[in-house]
């Protein structure tokens, strides 16, 4: 039960941020929170523990106007390549160095460079690397690749991540 409360708080509290607090909403957001908690605790194996809200905002605060930045300037650098074809393009995949073991850091990861134009995550290894299909590869070597593709990223999802 303890690995489930957690995580069901978590599921609920979300659920009256996002639908509101009435009473239908309530009572829906009861069983749909007990069926996540049971689903992401027993299924899926994570564990949230009560530092989960404080990550969650630490998140938001954090890492999500970063992924914004990021992204508006990869479909800007992406938009210029596509109307002017005399910008360079160099395609090629490089695996990144993400210093990141947790599967759910690197998951977040993975998915921020695919959601970035120019960038797509296409396999991880256990060793905390991702390799990334790049529009544009430019750097000498791994550490500098890693810096433009995700260093940003890294450093605040190692903070945030309790």
């Amino acid at each position: 039960m303890k690995n489930y409360f957690p995580t069901f708080v978590f599921c609920f509290l979300v659920w009256i941020l996002v639908a509101g607090a009435g009473y239908p909403e309530l009572i829906l957001g009861v069983a749909v929170s007990l069926a996540l908690a049971f689903f992401i605790a027993r299924i899926c194996g994570i564990r949230m523990s009560w530092k989960t809200p404080l990550s969650a905002l630490l998140f938001i605060a954090l890492y999500v106007p970063v992924f914004l930045l990021e992204l508006v300037k990869a479909n800007i650098d992406v938009l210029f390549r596509v109307l002017n074809p005399k910008l360079p393009i160099n395609p090629g995949f490089v695996r990144i160095e993400t210093g990141i073991s947790d599967n759910f850091s690197k998951l977040i990861l993975a998915n921020s460079i695919t959601l970035t134009p120019g960038t797509i995550s296409v396999d991880a290894d256990d060793d905390g690397g991702i390799y990334v299909h790049w529009i544009n590869v430019t750097g000498d070597d791994a550490g500098s690749r890693s810096e433009k593709i995700s260093g940003r990223f890294s450093r605040i999802l190692k903070k945030v991540m309790l």
